[in-house]
């Protein structure tokens, strides 16, 4: 909170803010998992495998067939090729990329696409909305490197690149919202796949099921799945983390008897020589079945993704001890019994359960498909959350369903959206191979967009030896290029689906994002100058009324165009009115001492402050009654500092004890003012811009702005219930912006 003189109508906030004190006080993010003692590593090790890794476990349902679409095995050692392939891919992928390096690049223990772009907008200025302020550098965990450091000067070269070139910038933007919409793919593609592969086991003990009939069963699961989603997925995982423990063994299990049972042989497939055999045997084809071989990662991004509940070394140790053993051994016992009985590859999972042991295992499977299913759907809640900070998604209600776990909400509109997609999927496909070649598609091109990302966290943040970082860009890279052509020449049988689902999101989120910076930029340059300010309040016809007004704006300084609107509209403003502004820092929390930076604007006699509130991407606002009272709170503190540090200045005056007298006497009768209007009510003032195309733009700018955008607006913006608004104080003022 600032304790400078008044604020100049249209002047930018770059002073020093007494927040700076207030943050020393502020101990780290002492978030879930960190810094625990290794009990507590192992109980968040044990709780996040019913978090985390539900999908990856359900995976031995379907890569086999996946792999072998047309259900047969050319040649005994295909098998060893194959399962040689599996094997390597885990240990590459999951296992080196993410669970020793990927995780390590969390944000503040936060991880993700999203958290990786804003870590990277920490270092550099890439954002497009010029709302940074200097004082964002104090909050704590924002982790701002002094300059001068060693191995700097690449870093600041890379970081001069980004900042100086918009295409750059664009670029870094429009590939994190196609991992955001890869991950919106991924929402509506995991439950679809895991269920009906599921379900599909059904038809062993019930072979005159058709498949139309198991479709039908998997689209009344998954409508149940999506119908109980408002309900909260705080306990999904922590609850049933026991559940998919008892999968991963019964896995581990099943895959150890066929290996004992049929041809323990096939772990010759350790030696990777196996996989050169498969590419030299079968040229082409082998090349074309990676697009099946990489289903057996599905899941792997949920490990990064969801690390903001748990902490590095429960990742670790759950995936190297429990996951990647038990679904090592089930591939390899499911290679042992292909051995045997080739022919059974389009459903070898069901065919190689031990007949007493199918029924548990058919349940199980069920339950630890909609667990996968569900905590799939949690992140991708999550990680809309978050873009919505970006600006790219239009305000809409996120129901935060957990007090103890920050990350668990429920978005009602995608909710709905995903859920009809996913029924679509199951009902229009039928078949986990077909959903397989769309679901392929979602989960390497975030593995790649990972890559990307994360080497410009190697190169701005970490500043790594230049020979690891191409290191690691040319293996990973490399590897994940060639799954992703494999899997593109299944293009016209399904793996369209994710790029048509993700263009359409991507032009939602971009049309959003480009409204919304030109908005921004449209009100900045017509901030209120002090001038006019001081003739409006000076206009007889204008009258204060009791009370406390806040007034809602995207910007950050200055006194919005909107406001000269309300005061023609209706002339009278509130005893004592507050600009207010809801501000997301790239970082993922912003402790309560840290929250709010105000100003004064204009005159002390005016009562009239500008007020920013800042927010970290997982933090949740507060509801309105709660929110007012903590900003007022803290504009009484405000006031008091004001006068503590206008009387600093005059300690050398000769007569500092009557000066601070003084001070401090007007400093607590402003305070005894804002309680007493504070009594009297608070009213929510809001800008309903209407946002219309200039005269003269492009045949394609009015579709996007007149059209796309507003309907946008209209029927997904909820700003008020966003912001937790009550509909009896809110006031909402009408304006049109043309851009």
């Amino acid at each position: 909170m600032s304790v400078e003189p008044a604020e100049a109508a249209g002047e930018t906030l770059a002073r020093h803010d007494s927040l700076y004190g207030d943050a020393e006080k502020v101990s780290g993010d002492t978030r879930h998992g960190s810094g625990a003692s290794w009990r507590q590593t192992v109980l968040l090790a044990f709780q996040s495998i019913g978090v985390v890794y539900g999908d990856l476990g359900t995976s031995p349902l379907y890569t086999y067939s996946g792999t072998f679409p047309d259900g047969v095995i050319r040649h005994p050692d295909d098998l060893l090729g194959v399962l040689s392939l599996i094997l390597y891919t885990l240990i590459l992928l999951p296992l080196l990329k993410y669970v020793f390096i990927v995780l390590y690049a969390n944000d503040n223990g936060d991880g993700g696409t999203f958290a990786l772009y804003s870590l990277i907008s920490r270092y550099a200025r890439i954002r497009m909305i010029p709302n940074q302020q200097a004082e964002d550098a104090s909050v704590s965990n924002y982790s701002i490197p002094e300059p001068g450091s060693s191995k700097t000067k690449r870093a600041q070269w890379v970081k001069q690149r980004l900042e100086s070139s918009k295409a750059a910038r664009i670029a870094l933007f429009t590939v994190t919202i196609l991992g955001t919409s890869m991950v919106m793919g991924d929402g509506s593609l995991t439950p679809a796949i895991s269920v009906l592969s599921a379900v599909s086991g059904i038809r062993e003990k019930a072979p005159h099921l058709t498949q139309l009939q198991v479709v039908w069963i998997s689209v009344a699961i998954l409508f149940m799945l999506f119908s109980v989603q408002r309900f909260g997925t705080d306990k999904v995982g922590y609850s049933f983390a026991p559940i998919i423990l008892v999968w991963f063994v019964l896995i581990a299990g099943i895959g150890a008897y066929n290996l004992a049972a049929h041809d323990a042989t096939v772990l010759r497939a350790l030696n990777p020589m196996y996989i050169v055999d498969y590419f030299r045997r079968n040229g082409k084809q082998a090349w074309l079945s990676l697009g099946g071989v990489v289903l057996c990662t599905t899941g792997t991004e949920a490990m990064f993704a969801d690390l903001g509940h748990f902490n590095i070394k429960a990742i670790q140790l759950s995936f190297s001890f429990i996951i990647f053993p038990s679904v090592a051994l089930c591939y390899m016992g499911q290679a042992s019994y292909l051995h045997k009985f080739p022919h059974d590859v389009a459903d070898t999972f069901y065919k190689s359960i031990p007949a007493a042991m199918f029924w548990p295992t058919f349940i199980v499977a069920i339950l630890a498909a909609i667990i996968a299913s569900q905590a799939m759907l949690s992140g991708a809640f999550a990680i809309l959350s978050k873009a919505l900070s970006l600006g790219c998604f239009p305000r809409v209600q996120v129901v935060h369903t957990s007090k103890k776990y920050a990350g668990q909400v429920y978005i009602p509109e995608v909710n709905f959206l995903i859920g009809a997609a996913s029924i679509v999927v199951t009902l229009a496909f039928q078949t986990t191979t077909n959903i397989g070649n769309a679901y392929g598609i979602c989960v390497v091109m975030v593995f790649s967009i990972t890559t990307h990302l994360m080497t410009l966290v190697m190169l701005l943040v970490w500043k790594k030896n230049v020979a690891f970082i191409a290191a690691f860009y040319l293996v990973f890279g490399a590897t994940e290029m060639l799954y992703l052509t494999s899997i593109l020449s299944k293009f016209a049988e399904g793996g369209y689906l994710p790029f048509c689902f993700s263009l359409v999101l991507m032009a939602l989120m971009a049309t959003w994002h480009y409204v919304h910076v030109c908005r921004y930029w449209y009100e900045l340059d017509r901030i209120v100058p002090a001038a006019k300010l001081a003739a409006l309040l000076g206009r007889p016809d204008v009258r204060r009324v009791p009370g406390v007004g806040l007034l809602y704006s995207e910007l950050v300084q200055g006194v919005p165009p909107v406001f000269p609107r309300l005061v023609d509209k209706m002339p009278s403003v509130h005893a004592v009115f507050v600009f207010m502004s809801i501000k997301n820092l790239p970082i993922p929390r912003v402790a309560a001492a840290e929250r709010f930076i105000f100003r004064r604007v204009g005159p002390v006699e005016h009562r009239m402050f500008r007020c920013v509130a800042r927010y970290g991407y997982t933090d949740q606002i507060e509801a309105a009654e709660e929110f007012s009272a903590s900003l007022l709170d803290g504009l009484k503190l405000f006031v008091h500092e004001e006068a503590a540090f206008a009387c600093s200045e005059h300690t050398d005056d000769g007569d500092g004890g009557a000066a601070l007298r003084a001070a401090q006497a007007a400093a607590a009768e402003e305070k005894r003012f804002i309680d007493a209007e504070l009594e009297r009510g608070v009213v929510y003032l809001t800008g309903e811009a209407d946002v219309v195309a200039a005269p003269g733009s492009s045949l394609m700018k009015r579709v996007v702005v007149n059209y796309v955008y507003t309907f946008l607006r209209k029927n997904l913006s909820e700003s008020h219930k966003a912001l937790a608004i009550p509909k009896d104080q809110l006031l909402k003022v009408g304006i049109t912006y043309e851009i």
